[in-house]
């Protein structure tokens, strides 16, 4: 295949970017690490609270990173009001936003300043590539992080991200390239609207591109296949941790990185490889949860550890190794997009 394809690894600090073109070293392929855009929302949203501005959120379902940001503008008694999908972008249940102070409203209000939400602006790109003097993509490939739409009490949004999880093992038999989606769960309303915006492009979330940046690398994935390893990933709002072995996911932990301190963190790890961690325990502590497969005999003791995410230097004092898919750790996940398209007979 020739088509020229920008990957992006949206998170909660940056986005990471790699515009592969098929023909060229990949080294010389284009690559960014940008701030991610729920953080340029903060920044234009606490430039029009500094102004007293009100404002009015419309657009896309998008990261929450701006939810500081917005706290800080209501605590000024400035107002705000958001459309109902925007609103989404802040929670599932919108009763709560509500009284939070949010005015749900589809036309923006008198003397309020519009800001638009989106995971995926074209007009920025298309700025930015211009100025670089590179031309449009062929297609776009995008992940993101995404809890899922599951309103209800306390714990269900954590409890529901955790159930696409499950389904990954119990339903497509653990195959990492199964969650690079040609057309997402349909609970995954910001990967949904995440695809809507990159013109119906393929779409993952950020924990399965970061399993499959690491099997990116060929000695990795070489020995996954000999014994059972461990993936972590260490991001700056999730930690989630994949048992494989012979191209199969086996096992899924995912918890809030800063929930747990280091040691917290590596004692429910390592149990988590042996199979020993109760779901309950990683949930009652504030987290999503852990789910093992029967682990064979064969795959050992899942010992063999690759920490990646930039938040990795949490695992530095243990029996970890670091490695840098395609030469830049922070391009994991595009590289893991890119890796997940192979598996599928969609890329060079």
């Amino acid at each position: 295949m020739t088509q020229t394809t920008l990957f992006l690894d949206i998170g909660s600090g940056t986005q990471d970017v790699l515009l592969h073109r098929p023909g060229t070293v990949l080294e010389n392929c284009p690559k960014f690490v940008l701030p991610s855009p729920a953080k340029a929302v903060a920044a234009r949203l606490q430039a029009l609270s500094a102004a007293g501005r009100h404002i009015w959120l419309h657009g896309r379902n998008m990261g929450g990173g701006f939810g500081r940001a917005l706290d800080a503008h209501l605590k000024l008694g400035l107002r705000a009001a958001a459309t109902r999908n925007a609103a989404y972008s802040l929670g599932d249940d919108l009763t709560r936003i509500e009284k939070m102070g949010v005015v749900l409203c589809e036309e923006c209000p008198p003397d309020h300043a519009a800001l638009e939400l989106t995971d995926f602006d074209p007009r920025f790109w298309q700025r930015l590539l211009d100025a670089a003097g590179l031309a449009w993509p062929d297609r776009i490939v995008a992940a993101a992080q995404d809890h899922g739409f599951h309103p209800g009490g306390p714990g269900s949004n954590r409890r529901g991200r955790f159930q696409f999880w499950e389904r990954l093992l119990l339903e497509s038999h653990g195959r990492p390239e199964d969650l690079v989606f040609a057309a997402p769960p349909p609970e995954m309303t910001r990967l949904l609207d995440l695809q809507a915006c990159i013109n119906g492009g393929f779409v993952a979330d950020t924990g399965a591109a970061a399993v499959l940046g690491a099997l990116f690398e060929e000695d990795i994935s070489a020995q996954s296949r000999e014994r059972g390893i461990r993936v972590v990933n260490v991001g700056n709002g999730h930690t989630v941790a994949f048992l494989l072995f012979q191209g199969r996911i086996l096992g899924v932990y995912e918890h809030h990185t800063g929930l747990l301190d280091a040691p917290a963190l590596w004692g429910q790890l390592e149990r988590f490889r042996l199979g020993t961690l109760p779901f309950e325990e990683a949930f009652d502590t504030g987290g999503h949860g852990c789910l093992c497969l029967d682990l064979p005999g064969a795959a050992g003791d899942f010992s063999p550890t690759y920490v990646l995410g930039p938040r990795r230097e949490l695992l530095k004092p243990y029996p970890v190794s670091f490695p840098a898919p395609g030469g830049d750790m922070m391009l994991a996940g595009c590289f893991g997009l890119l890796h997940g398209l192979r598996l599928r007979g969609l890329a060079d």
